[in-house]
């Protein structure tokens, strides 16, 4: 059988680290998440970096991390919310693994993410409107991408990574 990498897309907020964490260890994968392993290489978190950097010197941290990670076998990959909003991202990682959109309504988001403080976006007088203009203009790129989409408000995080496996061993991915 032919083993391929799993990347985690959608916005923050979703559960793409908690579900990564669970599928890896399910599949006997390397669990990585793509904005704990930028911390850990700079020495910075990422607000950090948005401050030091601004966005944009994030994102292209990011594209070389999206590279690297992308080309590990077996690897379960949680990618960052505003990782599909570059497009040599969006190559990588619909052209060297299975891609699963794990989607969550804009108000699940909204109370998921309201007490973080490591969301730089975020850190603003409205979150709400910020994640409701993120998802706006993020979710065409997440839905044209995904190899397989989940629903994850109010679905316990073992019965995704179950569907998530179960799509995998009907595809003969894993």
């Amino acid at each position: 059988m032919h083993k391929e990498s799993i990347f985690l897309v959608g916005p923050m907020g979703a559960g793409k680290s908690t579900v990564g964490k669970l599928l890896a260890e399910k599949l006997n994968y390397q669990f990585v998440d793509s904005d704990h392993e930028i911390e850990a290489r700079t020495g910075a978190t990422i607000p950090m970096i948005f401050d030091i950097e601004g966005e944009q010197g994030f994102r292209s941290r990011e594209a070389s991390m999206i590279d690297e990670l992308s080309l590990k076998p077996q690897v379960v990959l949680a990618t960052g919310g505003g990782v599909v909003e570059t497009e040599i991202n969006r190559q990588h990682l619909r052209t060297r693994g299975f891609v699963v959109y794990l989607k969550s309504p804009v108000e699940a988001l909204i109370q998921r993410t309201k007490h973080d403080r490591n969301r730089p976006l975020l850190q603003t007088d409205n979150p709400a409107q910020v994640l409701k203009d993120l998802m706006q203009k993020r979710e065409p790129w997440y839905m044209e991408m995904a190899d397989l989409v989940i629903e994850t408000q109010q679905v316990p995080v073992h019965r995704v990574v179950k569907q998530i496996v179960d799509r995998l061993e009907s595809e003969q991915i894993v």
